[in-house]
Parts: C-alpha cells; sequence; structure tokens
C-alpha cells in the first residue's frame, strides 16, 4: 500500500508538472506580439477608355464626339486606407503621390509597414488635403517644382490635363483642377475616392507576401458623367472670362471623383 500510495503520487505530481509547464507555454505563445506588418503597393495605369493613354501624338474622341490630344496629365493621390469587412479601416499614415504620365517610375506607389491583413478595398484622397495645404514646409513631390502649385493663392492643383483639340477654341486645353478654399467649400476641388474590391475578393497582407493593386485612371472620366464636357465652351478652366455654359474645376472635380478611377486587378494575391 506504501509504495502504491507513492507511486499514485508521484504520478499525481507528474501529471500538476506536466498541467503547469504546458499552460506557461501557451501563456508565452499568447504573449507574443502580433503586430506583423506586410507591404502593398498600387500601380496606376493610366488610360483613355480601353486604350493606354500616349501623350503629344494619339488622337482620343470623348463620348461627345470632341477629338483631343493631350500633351500633360498629372494628378495627387494621398491619404490611403485600407479597408476591412467589418467597416473599420487602416489609415496609411504619410501617403502623398505625385502622378506623372511623363514619368513611368512615378505610377508605382509603394506603402510599406501595413498591417497584416485581408482587405475588401480602397480610399483615398484625389488632391492635397486642406489641412497638409495650410501646413506649408512642402518637400519631395508637394514642392513647386512639381509644376502643381499655385503661388498666387497657396493652394495645389489637384488634376492637371493639358492638350489640344479642334474644337476648342483656342485649339487648346486647359485643366487646372484647383483649390480648397471659398465660402463653404464652394472652391474645394479635392475628393474623396472608396474602391471596393469585387465580391467575395480580398487584398492579403502579409510578412512574405506584397500584393499590388492596378488602378485605371480614364481621362475620359474627367468629360463625362455627371458634368458632361463640350471643347467648344468648356476648354480653359484658368479662365477669368469663361464663355457662358462653360463649366468649372468644381463639376470637373465631381467628374474626377465619379468616374476616373477604377480597381483593374490585384497581382500575387
Amino acid at each position: 500500500m506504501t509504495v502504491s500510495r507513492f507511486s499514485a503520487l508521484a504520478v499525481a505530481l507528474t501529471l500538476t508538472l506536466t498541467a503547469a509547464f504546458t499552460a506557461g507555454c501557451k501563456k508565452d505563445k499568447d504573449s507574443e506580439p502580433t503586430n506583423q506588418t506586410g507591404t502593398f503597393s498600387v500601380e496606376m495605369d493610366n488610360t483613355v477608355g480601353t486604350q493606354p493613354l500616349t501623350l503629344d501624338s494619339e488622337t482620343y474622341t470623348t463620348a461627345a464626339g470632341d477629338n483631343f490630344k493631350v500633351t500633360t496629365f498629372k494628378y495627387y493621390l494621398s491619404n490611403f486606407e485600407l479597408l476591412r469587412a467589418d467597416g473599420s479601416a487602416y489609415a496609411v499614415p504619410n501617403t502623398y503621390f505625385l502622378v506623372d504620365e511623363s514619368k513611368p517610375a512615378s505610377t508605382g506607389l509603394e506603402m510599406p509597414q501595413v498591417p497584416v491583413g485581408d482587405y475588401t478595398g480602397l480610399r483615398f484622397v484625389v488632391g492635397v488635403d486642406s489641412a497638409r495645404t495650410k501646413a506649408l514646409n512642402y518637400t519631395g513631390v508637394l514642392t513647386a517644382e512639381n509644376g502643381m502649385w499655385w503661388d498666387w493663392s497657396k493652394e495645389f492643383i489637384n488634376v492637371k490635363l493639358e492638350g489640344t483639340s479642334p474644337q476648342s477654341p483656342s485649339r487648346g486645353l486647359i485643366f487646372h483642377i484647383a483649390g480648397y478654399k471659398g465660402a463653404n467649400g464652394a472652391n474645394n476641388t479635392i475628393r474623396t475616392v472608396t474602391l471596393p474590391f469585387a465580391a467575395g475578393t480580398k487584398m492579403l497582407v502579409r510578412p512574405d507576401h506584397a500584393p499590388e493593386v492596378h488602378l485605371t485612371a480614364n481621362v475620359l472620366g474627367m468629360f463625362g458623367s455627371p458634368n458632361p464636357v463640350r471643347f467648344s465652351t468648356t476648354y480653359n478652366t484658368m479662365s477669368m472670362m469663361p464663355p457662358a455654359g462653360a463649366l468649372g474645376s468644381v463639376q470637373i472635380a465631381n467628374n474626377v471623383a465619379a468616374g476616373v478611377f477604377k480597381v483593374d486587378h490585384i497581382h500575387a494575391n
């Protein structure tokens, strides 16, 4: 009986120590940091309808039948957010990009140190937000040397398109979509665009997995709904004396928000 009792105590002690060890290991494992990060990028594909945008040479046609060529196409994208299925979002810090069709390297937007997760869409600002505009002390893509700054009014040109059209009275096209000032924001051309991914599609960010989202920026969207443009009247948004019926920068900005940016596909997902 003494031996049996000793054996029983030994077994019980072993089980207790094993349970304690297992609990300790589990606690240590559970306490490991979970704030892993990864990288994703956005690749901008500038288009005119289904065609790649080609500067200076190709002639394109708007939905209204006006012909035009593009010599300059630039725009700011900023304040990127990654959307989650539960309705929450992660704001990627310090995201200010200038996409310039004449500079191919500018179309790749790299975003490191993003929390690992499954994301269902993107949200971003077309332009430079008013808080950053008023802060001054610009560096990088926000400096005046990039040709996207109105020094006289201290405002960014959020979207710039220049070109030519036989339907324009001047034969030129000047669309400088700028401004955040004005009473009650009447001159505000900054727009926020939300792009959900296709149903059932998620962008998977992992430490060893860096997806690439391809977005298209369709120039034709600037001239379509909800404010259709005819170059016979709307051909210079900077004109101090626009002709009757001409559309202004705010209306073009609404077109940009409604019809320029789309998700095309996601690589390595």
